[in-house]
Formats: C-alpha cells, structure tokens, sequence
C-alpha cells in the first residue's frame, strides 16, 4: 500500500517543534569476536553505521545499523548523499513521520536491504533522542511488557566447530542457567548434521531447547528431508531451510514438518512478513531492527506476528534487541552473540538464565567513543 509523504502541515506541532539542527554519519569496522561460519558465509566483521543527531533544545540521540563484511560504504552513501541532509529541520518527535518522509523519498531502492539498513541508523537515533528526552528505557517506552526474556546461545553452535566442541558449549550455557542453544547445520551429509545434533541431545538431556539454523542453504526437498530426520531430536525451532524470498517453499517445508519454522534475519519489509504469516510459512519470527528499518517498523511487524499468534525471537543485535523483545506480549527469546564488546562499556545483564533490559534512558546501549573513534574507517 503506497502512503502519501506528509506534508507540513501533516507533522507540524501546535507548539513549536523540536528541530534536529545537527546530523551526521560515519562508518566503523568492528572485527568478528570469534570465528564464526555457517552453511553459507563467514562473519568477517562488523560493519557499522552510525547515525548521530543534535536537536535545537540541545538534546543528542546515536542510532545504528550493520552489515556482516561488505556494503557499508554504501549504506553510509545513502545516509550521507541523500537522508541526513533532509532530517536538518524535522521534528524529532515524530518518528512515524521521520521515518515515512525518508522512506518515500528513497522509492528508488525501497524496498531494499542498503535503504533499510540505512533507514535503522536513523530511526534508532531518532528512539535514542526521544527516550532520552522523556528519561524513559526503550525496553517501557516500546510496550514495557515485561524487563526479562530468556537467554538462548548461538556462539557455541558455529558450523566449523567439532562435535566435542559443540557438546562442551552445550553443557556450558545449560551450566549457566540458558534457556536453549542454536546449532548450525547445512554439512555435506545428513548423516553428519544428525551425529552432532544427537550427541549434543544426549548430552543436555531433554530440557534443554535446542534450535538449528541452516542459513537459507537448502533446496526445498532437502530441508524436508532433513526435517524428517531431525525431529528424532526434538528440536525448539528450524531456521531459514531455504532462501528468505521462498514463501511457498517454506510454507511447503511448514506443512511436512511437526519442527517449528523460523525466519526474518533477511527479511526487509513488513508485507514480506505478512505474506509469511498469511500463508503459513513462519511459526517464528526472527525480524532483525538493522535490516527491517529501525525500531519503527520492528515493532509493527512485531505487533502482526502477535495477530497470528505468532512468537518474536529477533535476530543479533542482543544489545538492541533485549529492550524490545521485553517490550512486547509475544516476546520469545533473545538470541546471545556478543559482538559490540569493543565498542561499550557496559555488557548486558544476564539473570537466571534470563537477559535484563536496561533502565537507561535511550536505546540502553553505553558507548566507548573513543573507542568508536578509534575504528572510524569512514
């Protein structure tokens, strides 16, 4: 559905706005904190985005994006070239209104991974200024549902790790009180992806919530071949069998299996969600706050997963996304990756197995700058 860009009159204030007068973007590389392979790729580093903003009563909002080794240069183009300038002058406020003017005026490349990576690196600045302006944590000011979500782990579940090592990063974070552990398949044979799926079962027991992802790296027959075999290890969740444009092959995948279905850490629009929900393609939705355009429309597409009654369980950005999946009524899990250590100064609580939204007013992230000073590439 197209939306008209407002006018001025649309987004103006009875009482005299709140201008951005300052914005600016740059880039940093972050390297990866550890090897990281899956079926598909390898996670290089961190490619990140900044956005910062000045308003006119003196206030600052820092918000941003990713990518997972290469694009950011041109993310930062599209920031720099075509949306920062136009924030100069808008109403801080307003986010729907920021946030819908500049994604009209991109229609060139939207819907598109680069407008809505970049699209994110404002709208978490915009979220970032206005909790800050209210002294309110994003966790209260998007829902405020409840301040904890289960922990689940993926840092031990990378595909180049061996079976013992699998298994010892299993029991690890089942020793730590987490709720559950994310295991990488796609190997050559199923055979080979049973094995280390069974020895880390047998090692944990049945409480534990085990998930795999394998990064949309299968043709459809393969992943219901191998959802057939993998339902010997009562597993929580089947992430991303095939590629993330596949609505039909997933519902197909959906349909042959009892294994919930998983997707949305490539997925960059709120129609492509609903079309996975409308057809019962997704039983999990895995929507990622960078790649879907910022907490504006993660929270909308947050919102249509709860009408299907549909669990969120986003993906990344744990640092981020702890404050909005406590946010929200179907809030799952979040998912541990810690990967802007470098860069903060302050680590995620983690209680009973669960992880603390922080009470910080903004987007609750403590920032090193010089040491995001120090990683400029941009």
């Amino acid at each position: 559905m197209a939306y008209p860009a407002p006018s001025s009159a649309e987004v103006s204030s009875p009482t005299p706005g709140i201008k951005i007068v300052h914005a600016e973007a740059y880039l940093i590389d972050i390297e990866a904190e550890t090897v990281r392979t899956d079926a598909v790729q390898a996670f290089l580093k961190q490619e990140t985005l900044f956005v910062e903003l000045r308003t006119s009563d003196g206030q600052t909002g820092r918000g941003y994006g990713y990518t997972i080794g290469t694009g950011g240069r041109a993310v930062l183009a599209m920031l720099r070239e075509h949306l920062i300038p136009q924030l100069l002058g808008m109403d801080c406020r307003n986010p729907e209104a920021v946030w819908r003017t500049l994604f009209n005026s991109s229609r060139a490349t939207s819907v598109g991974v680069i407008t809505s990576l970049a699209l994110a690196a404002v709208d978490t600045a915009i979220w970032d200024l206005n909790c800050r302006r209210t002294e309110t944590p994003l966790w209260r000011a998007a829902g405020g549902y409840h301040q904890t979500i289960p922990l689940y782990d993926t840092e031990g579940g990378w595909l180049q790790l061996s079976t013992e090592e699998l298994v010892a990063e299993a029991l690890n974070s089942q020793s730590k009180g987490w709720r559950g552990v994310k295991i990488k398949v796609g190997k050559p044979s199923l055979a080979e992806d049973l094995a280390r799926l069974h020895a880390v079962r047998d090692a944990v027991g049945p409480e534990l919530d085990i998930m795999v992802d394998a990064n949309q790296s299968m043709t459809g027959a393969e992943a219901i071949r191998r959802a057939a075999a993998f339902e010997s290890v009562s597993l929580s969740w089947f992430e991303e069998p095939l590629p993330a444009d596949d609505v039909s092959g997933h519902a197909r995948v959906a349909g042959s299996t009892s294994i919930p279905i998983a997707v949305g850490e490539s997925i960059y629009s709120l129609g492509h969600f609903r079309e996975y929900l409308q057809y019962g393609a997704a039983d999990i939705i895995q929507v990622d706050a960078s790649r879907i355009g910022g907490i504006t429309p993660w929270l909308k597409t947050a919102h249509l997963a709860e009408a299907f009654n549909v669990a969120v369980s986003p993906h990344f950005l744990m640092e981020l996304h702890v404050s909005l999946v406590a946010a929200i009524p179907n809030g799952q899990y979040l998912e541990h990756i810690p990967q802007l250590r470098s860069v903060t100064r302050t680590e995620i609580e983690v209680r009973d197995g669960h992880a603390v939204a922080p009470d910080t007013p903004g987007i609750g992230i403590d920032w090193d700058t010089d040491a995001i000073d120090d990683r400029r590439v941009a």
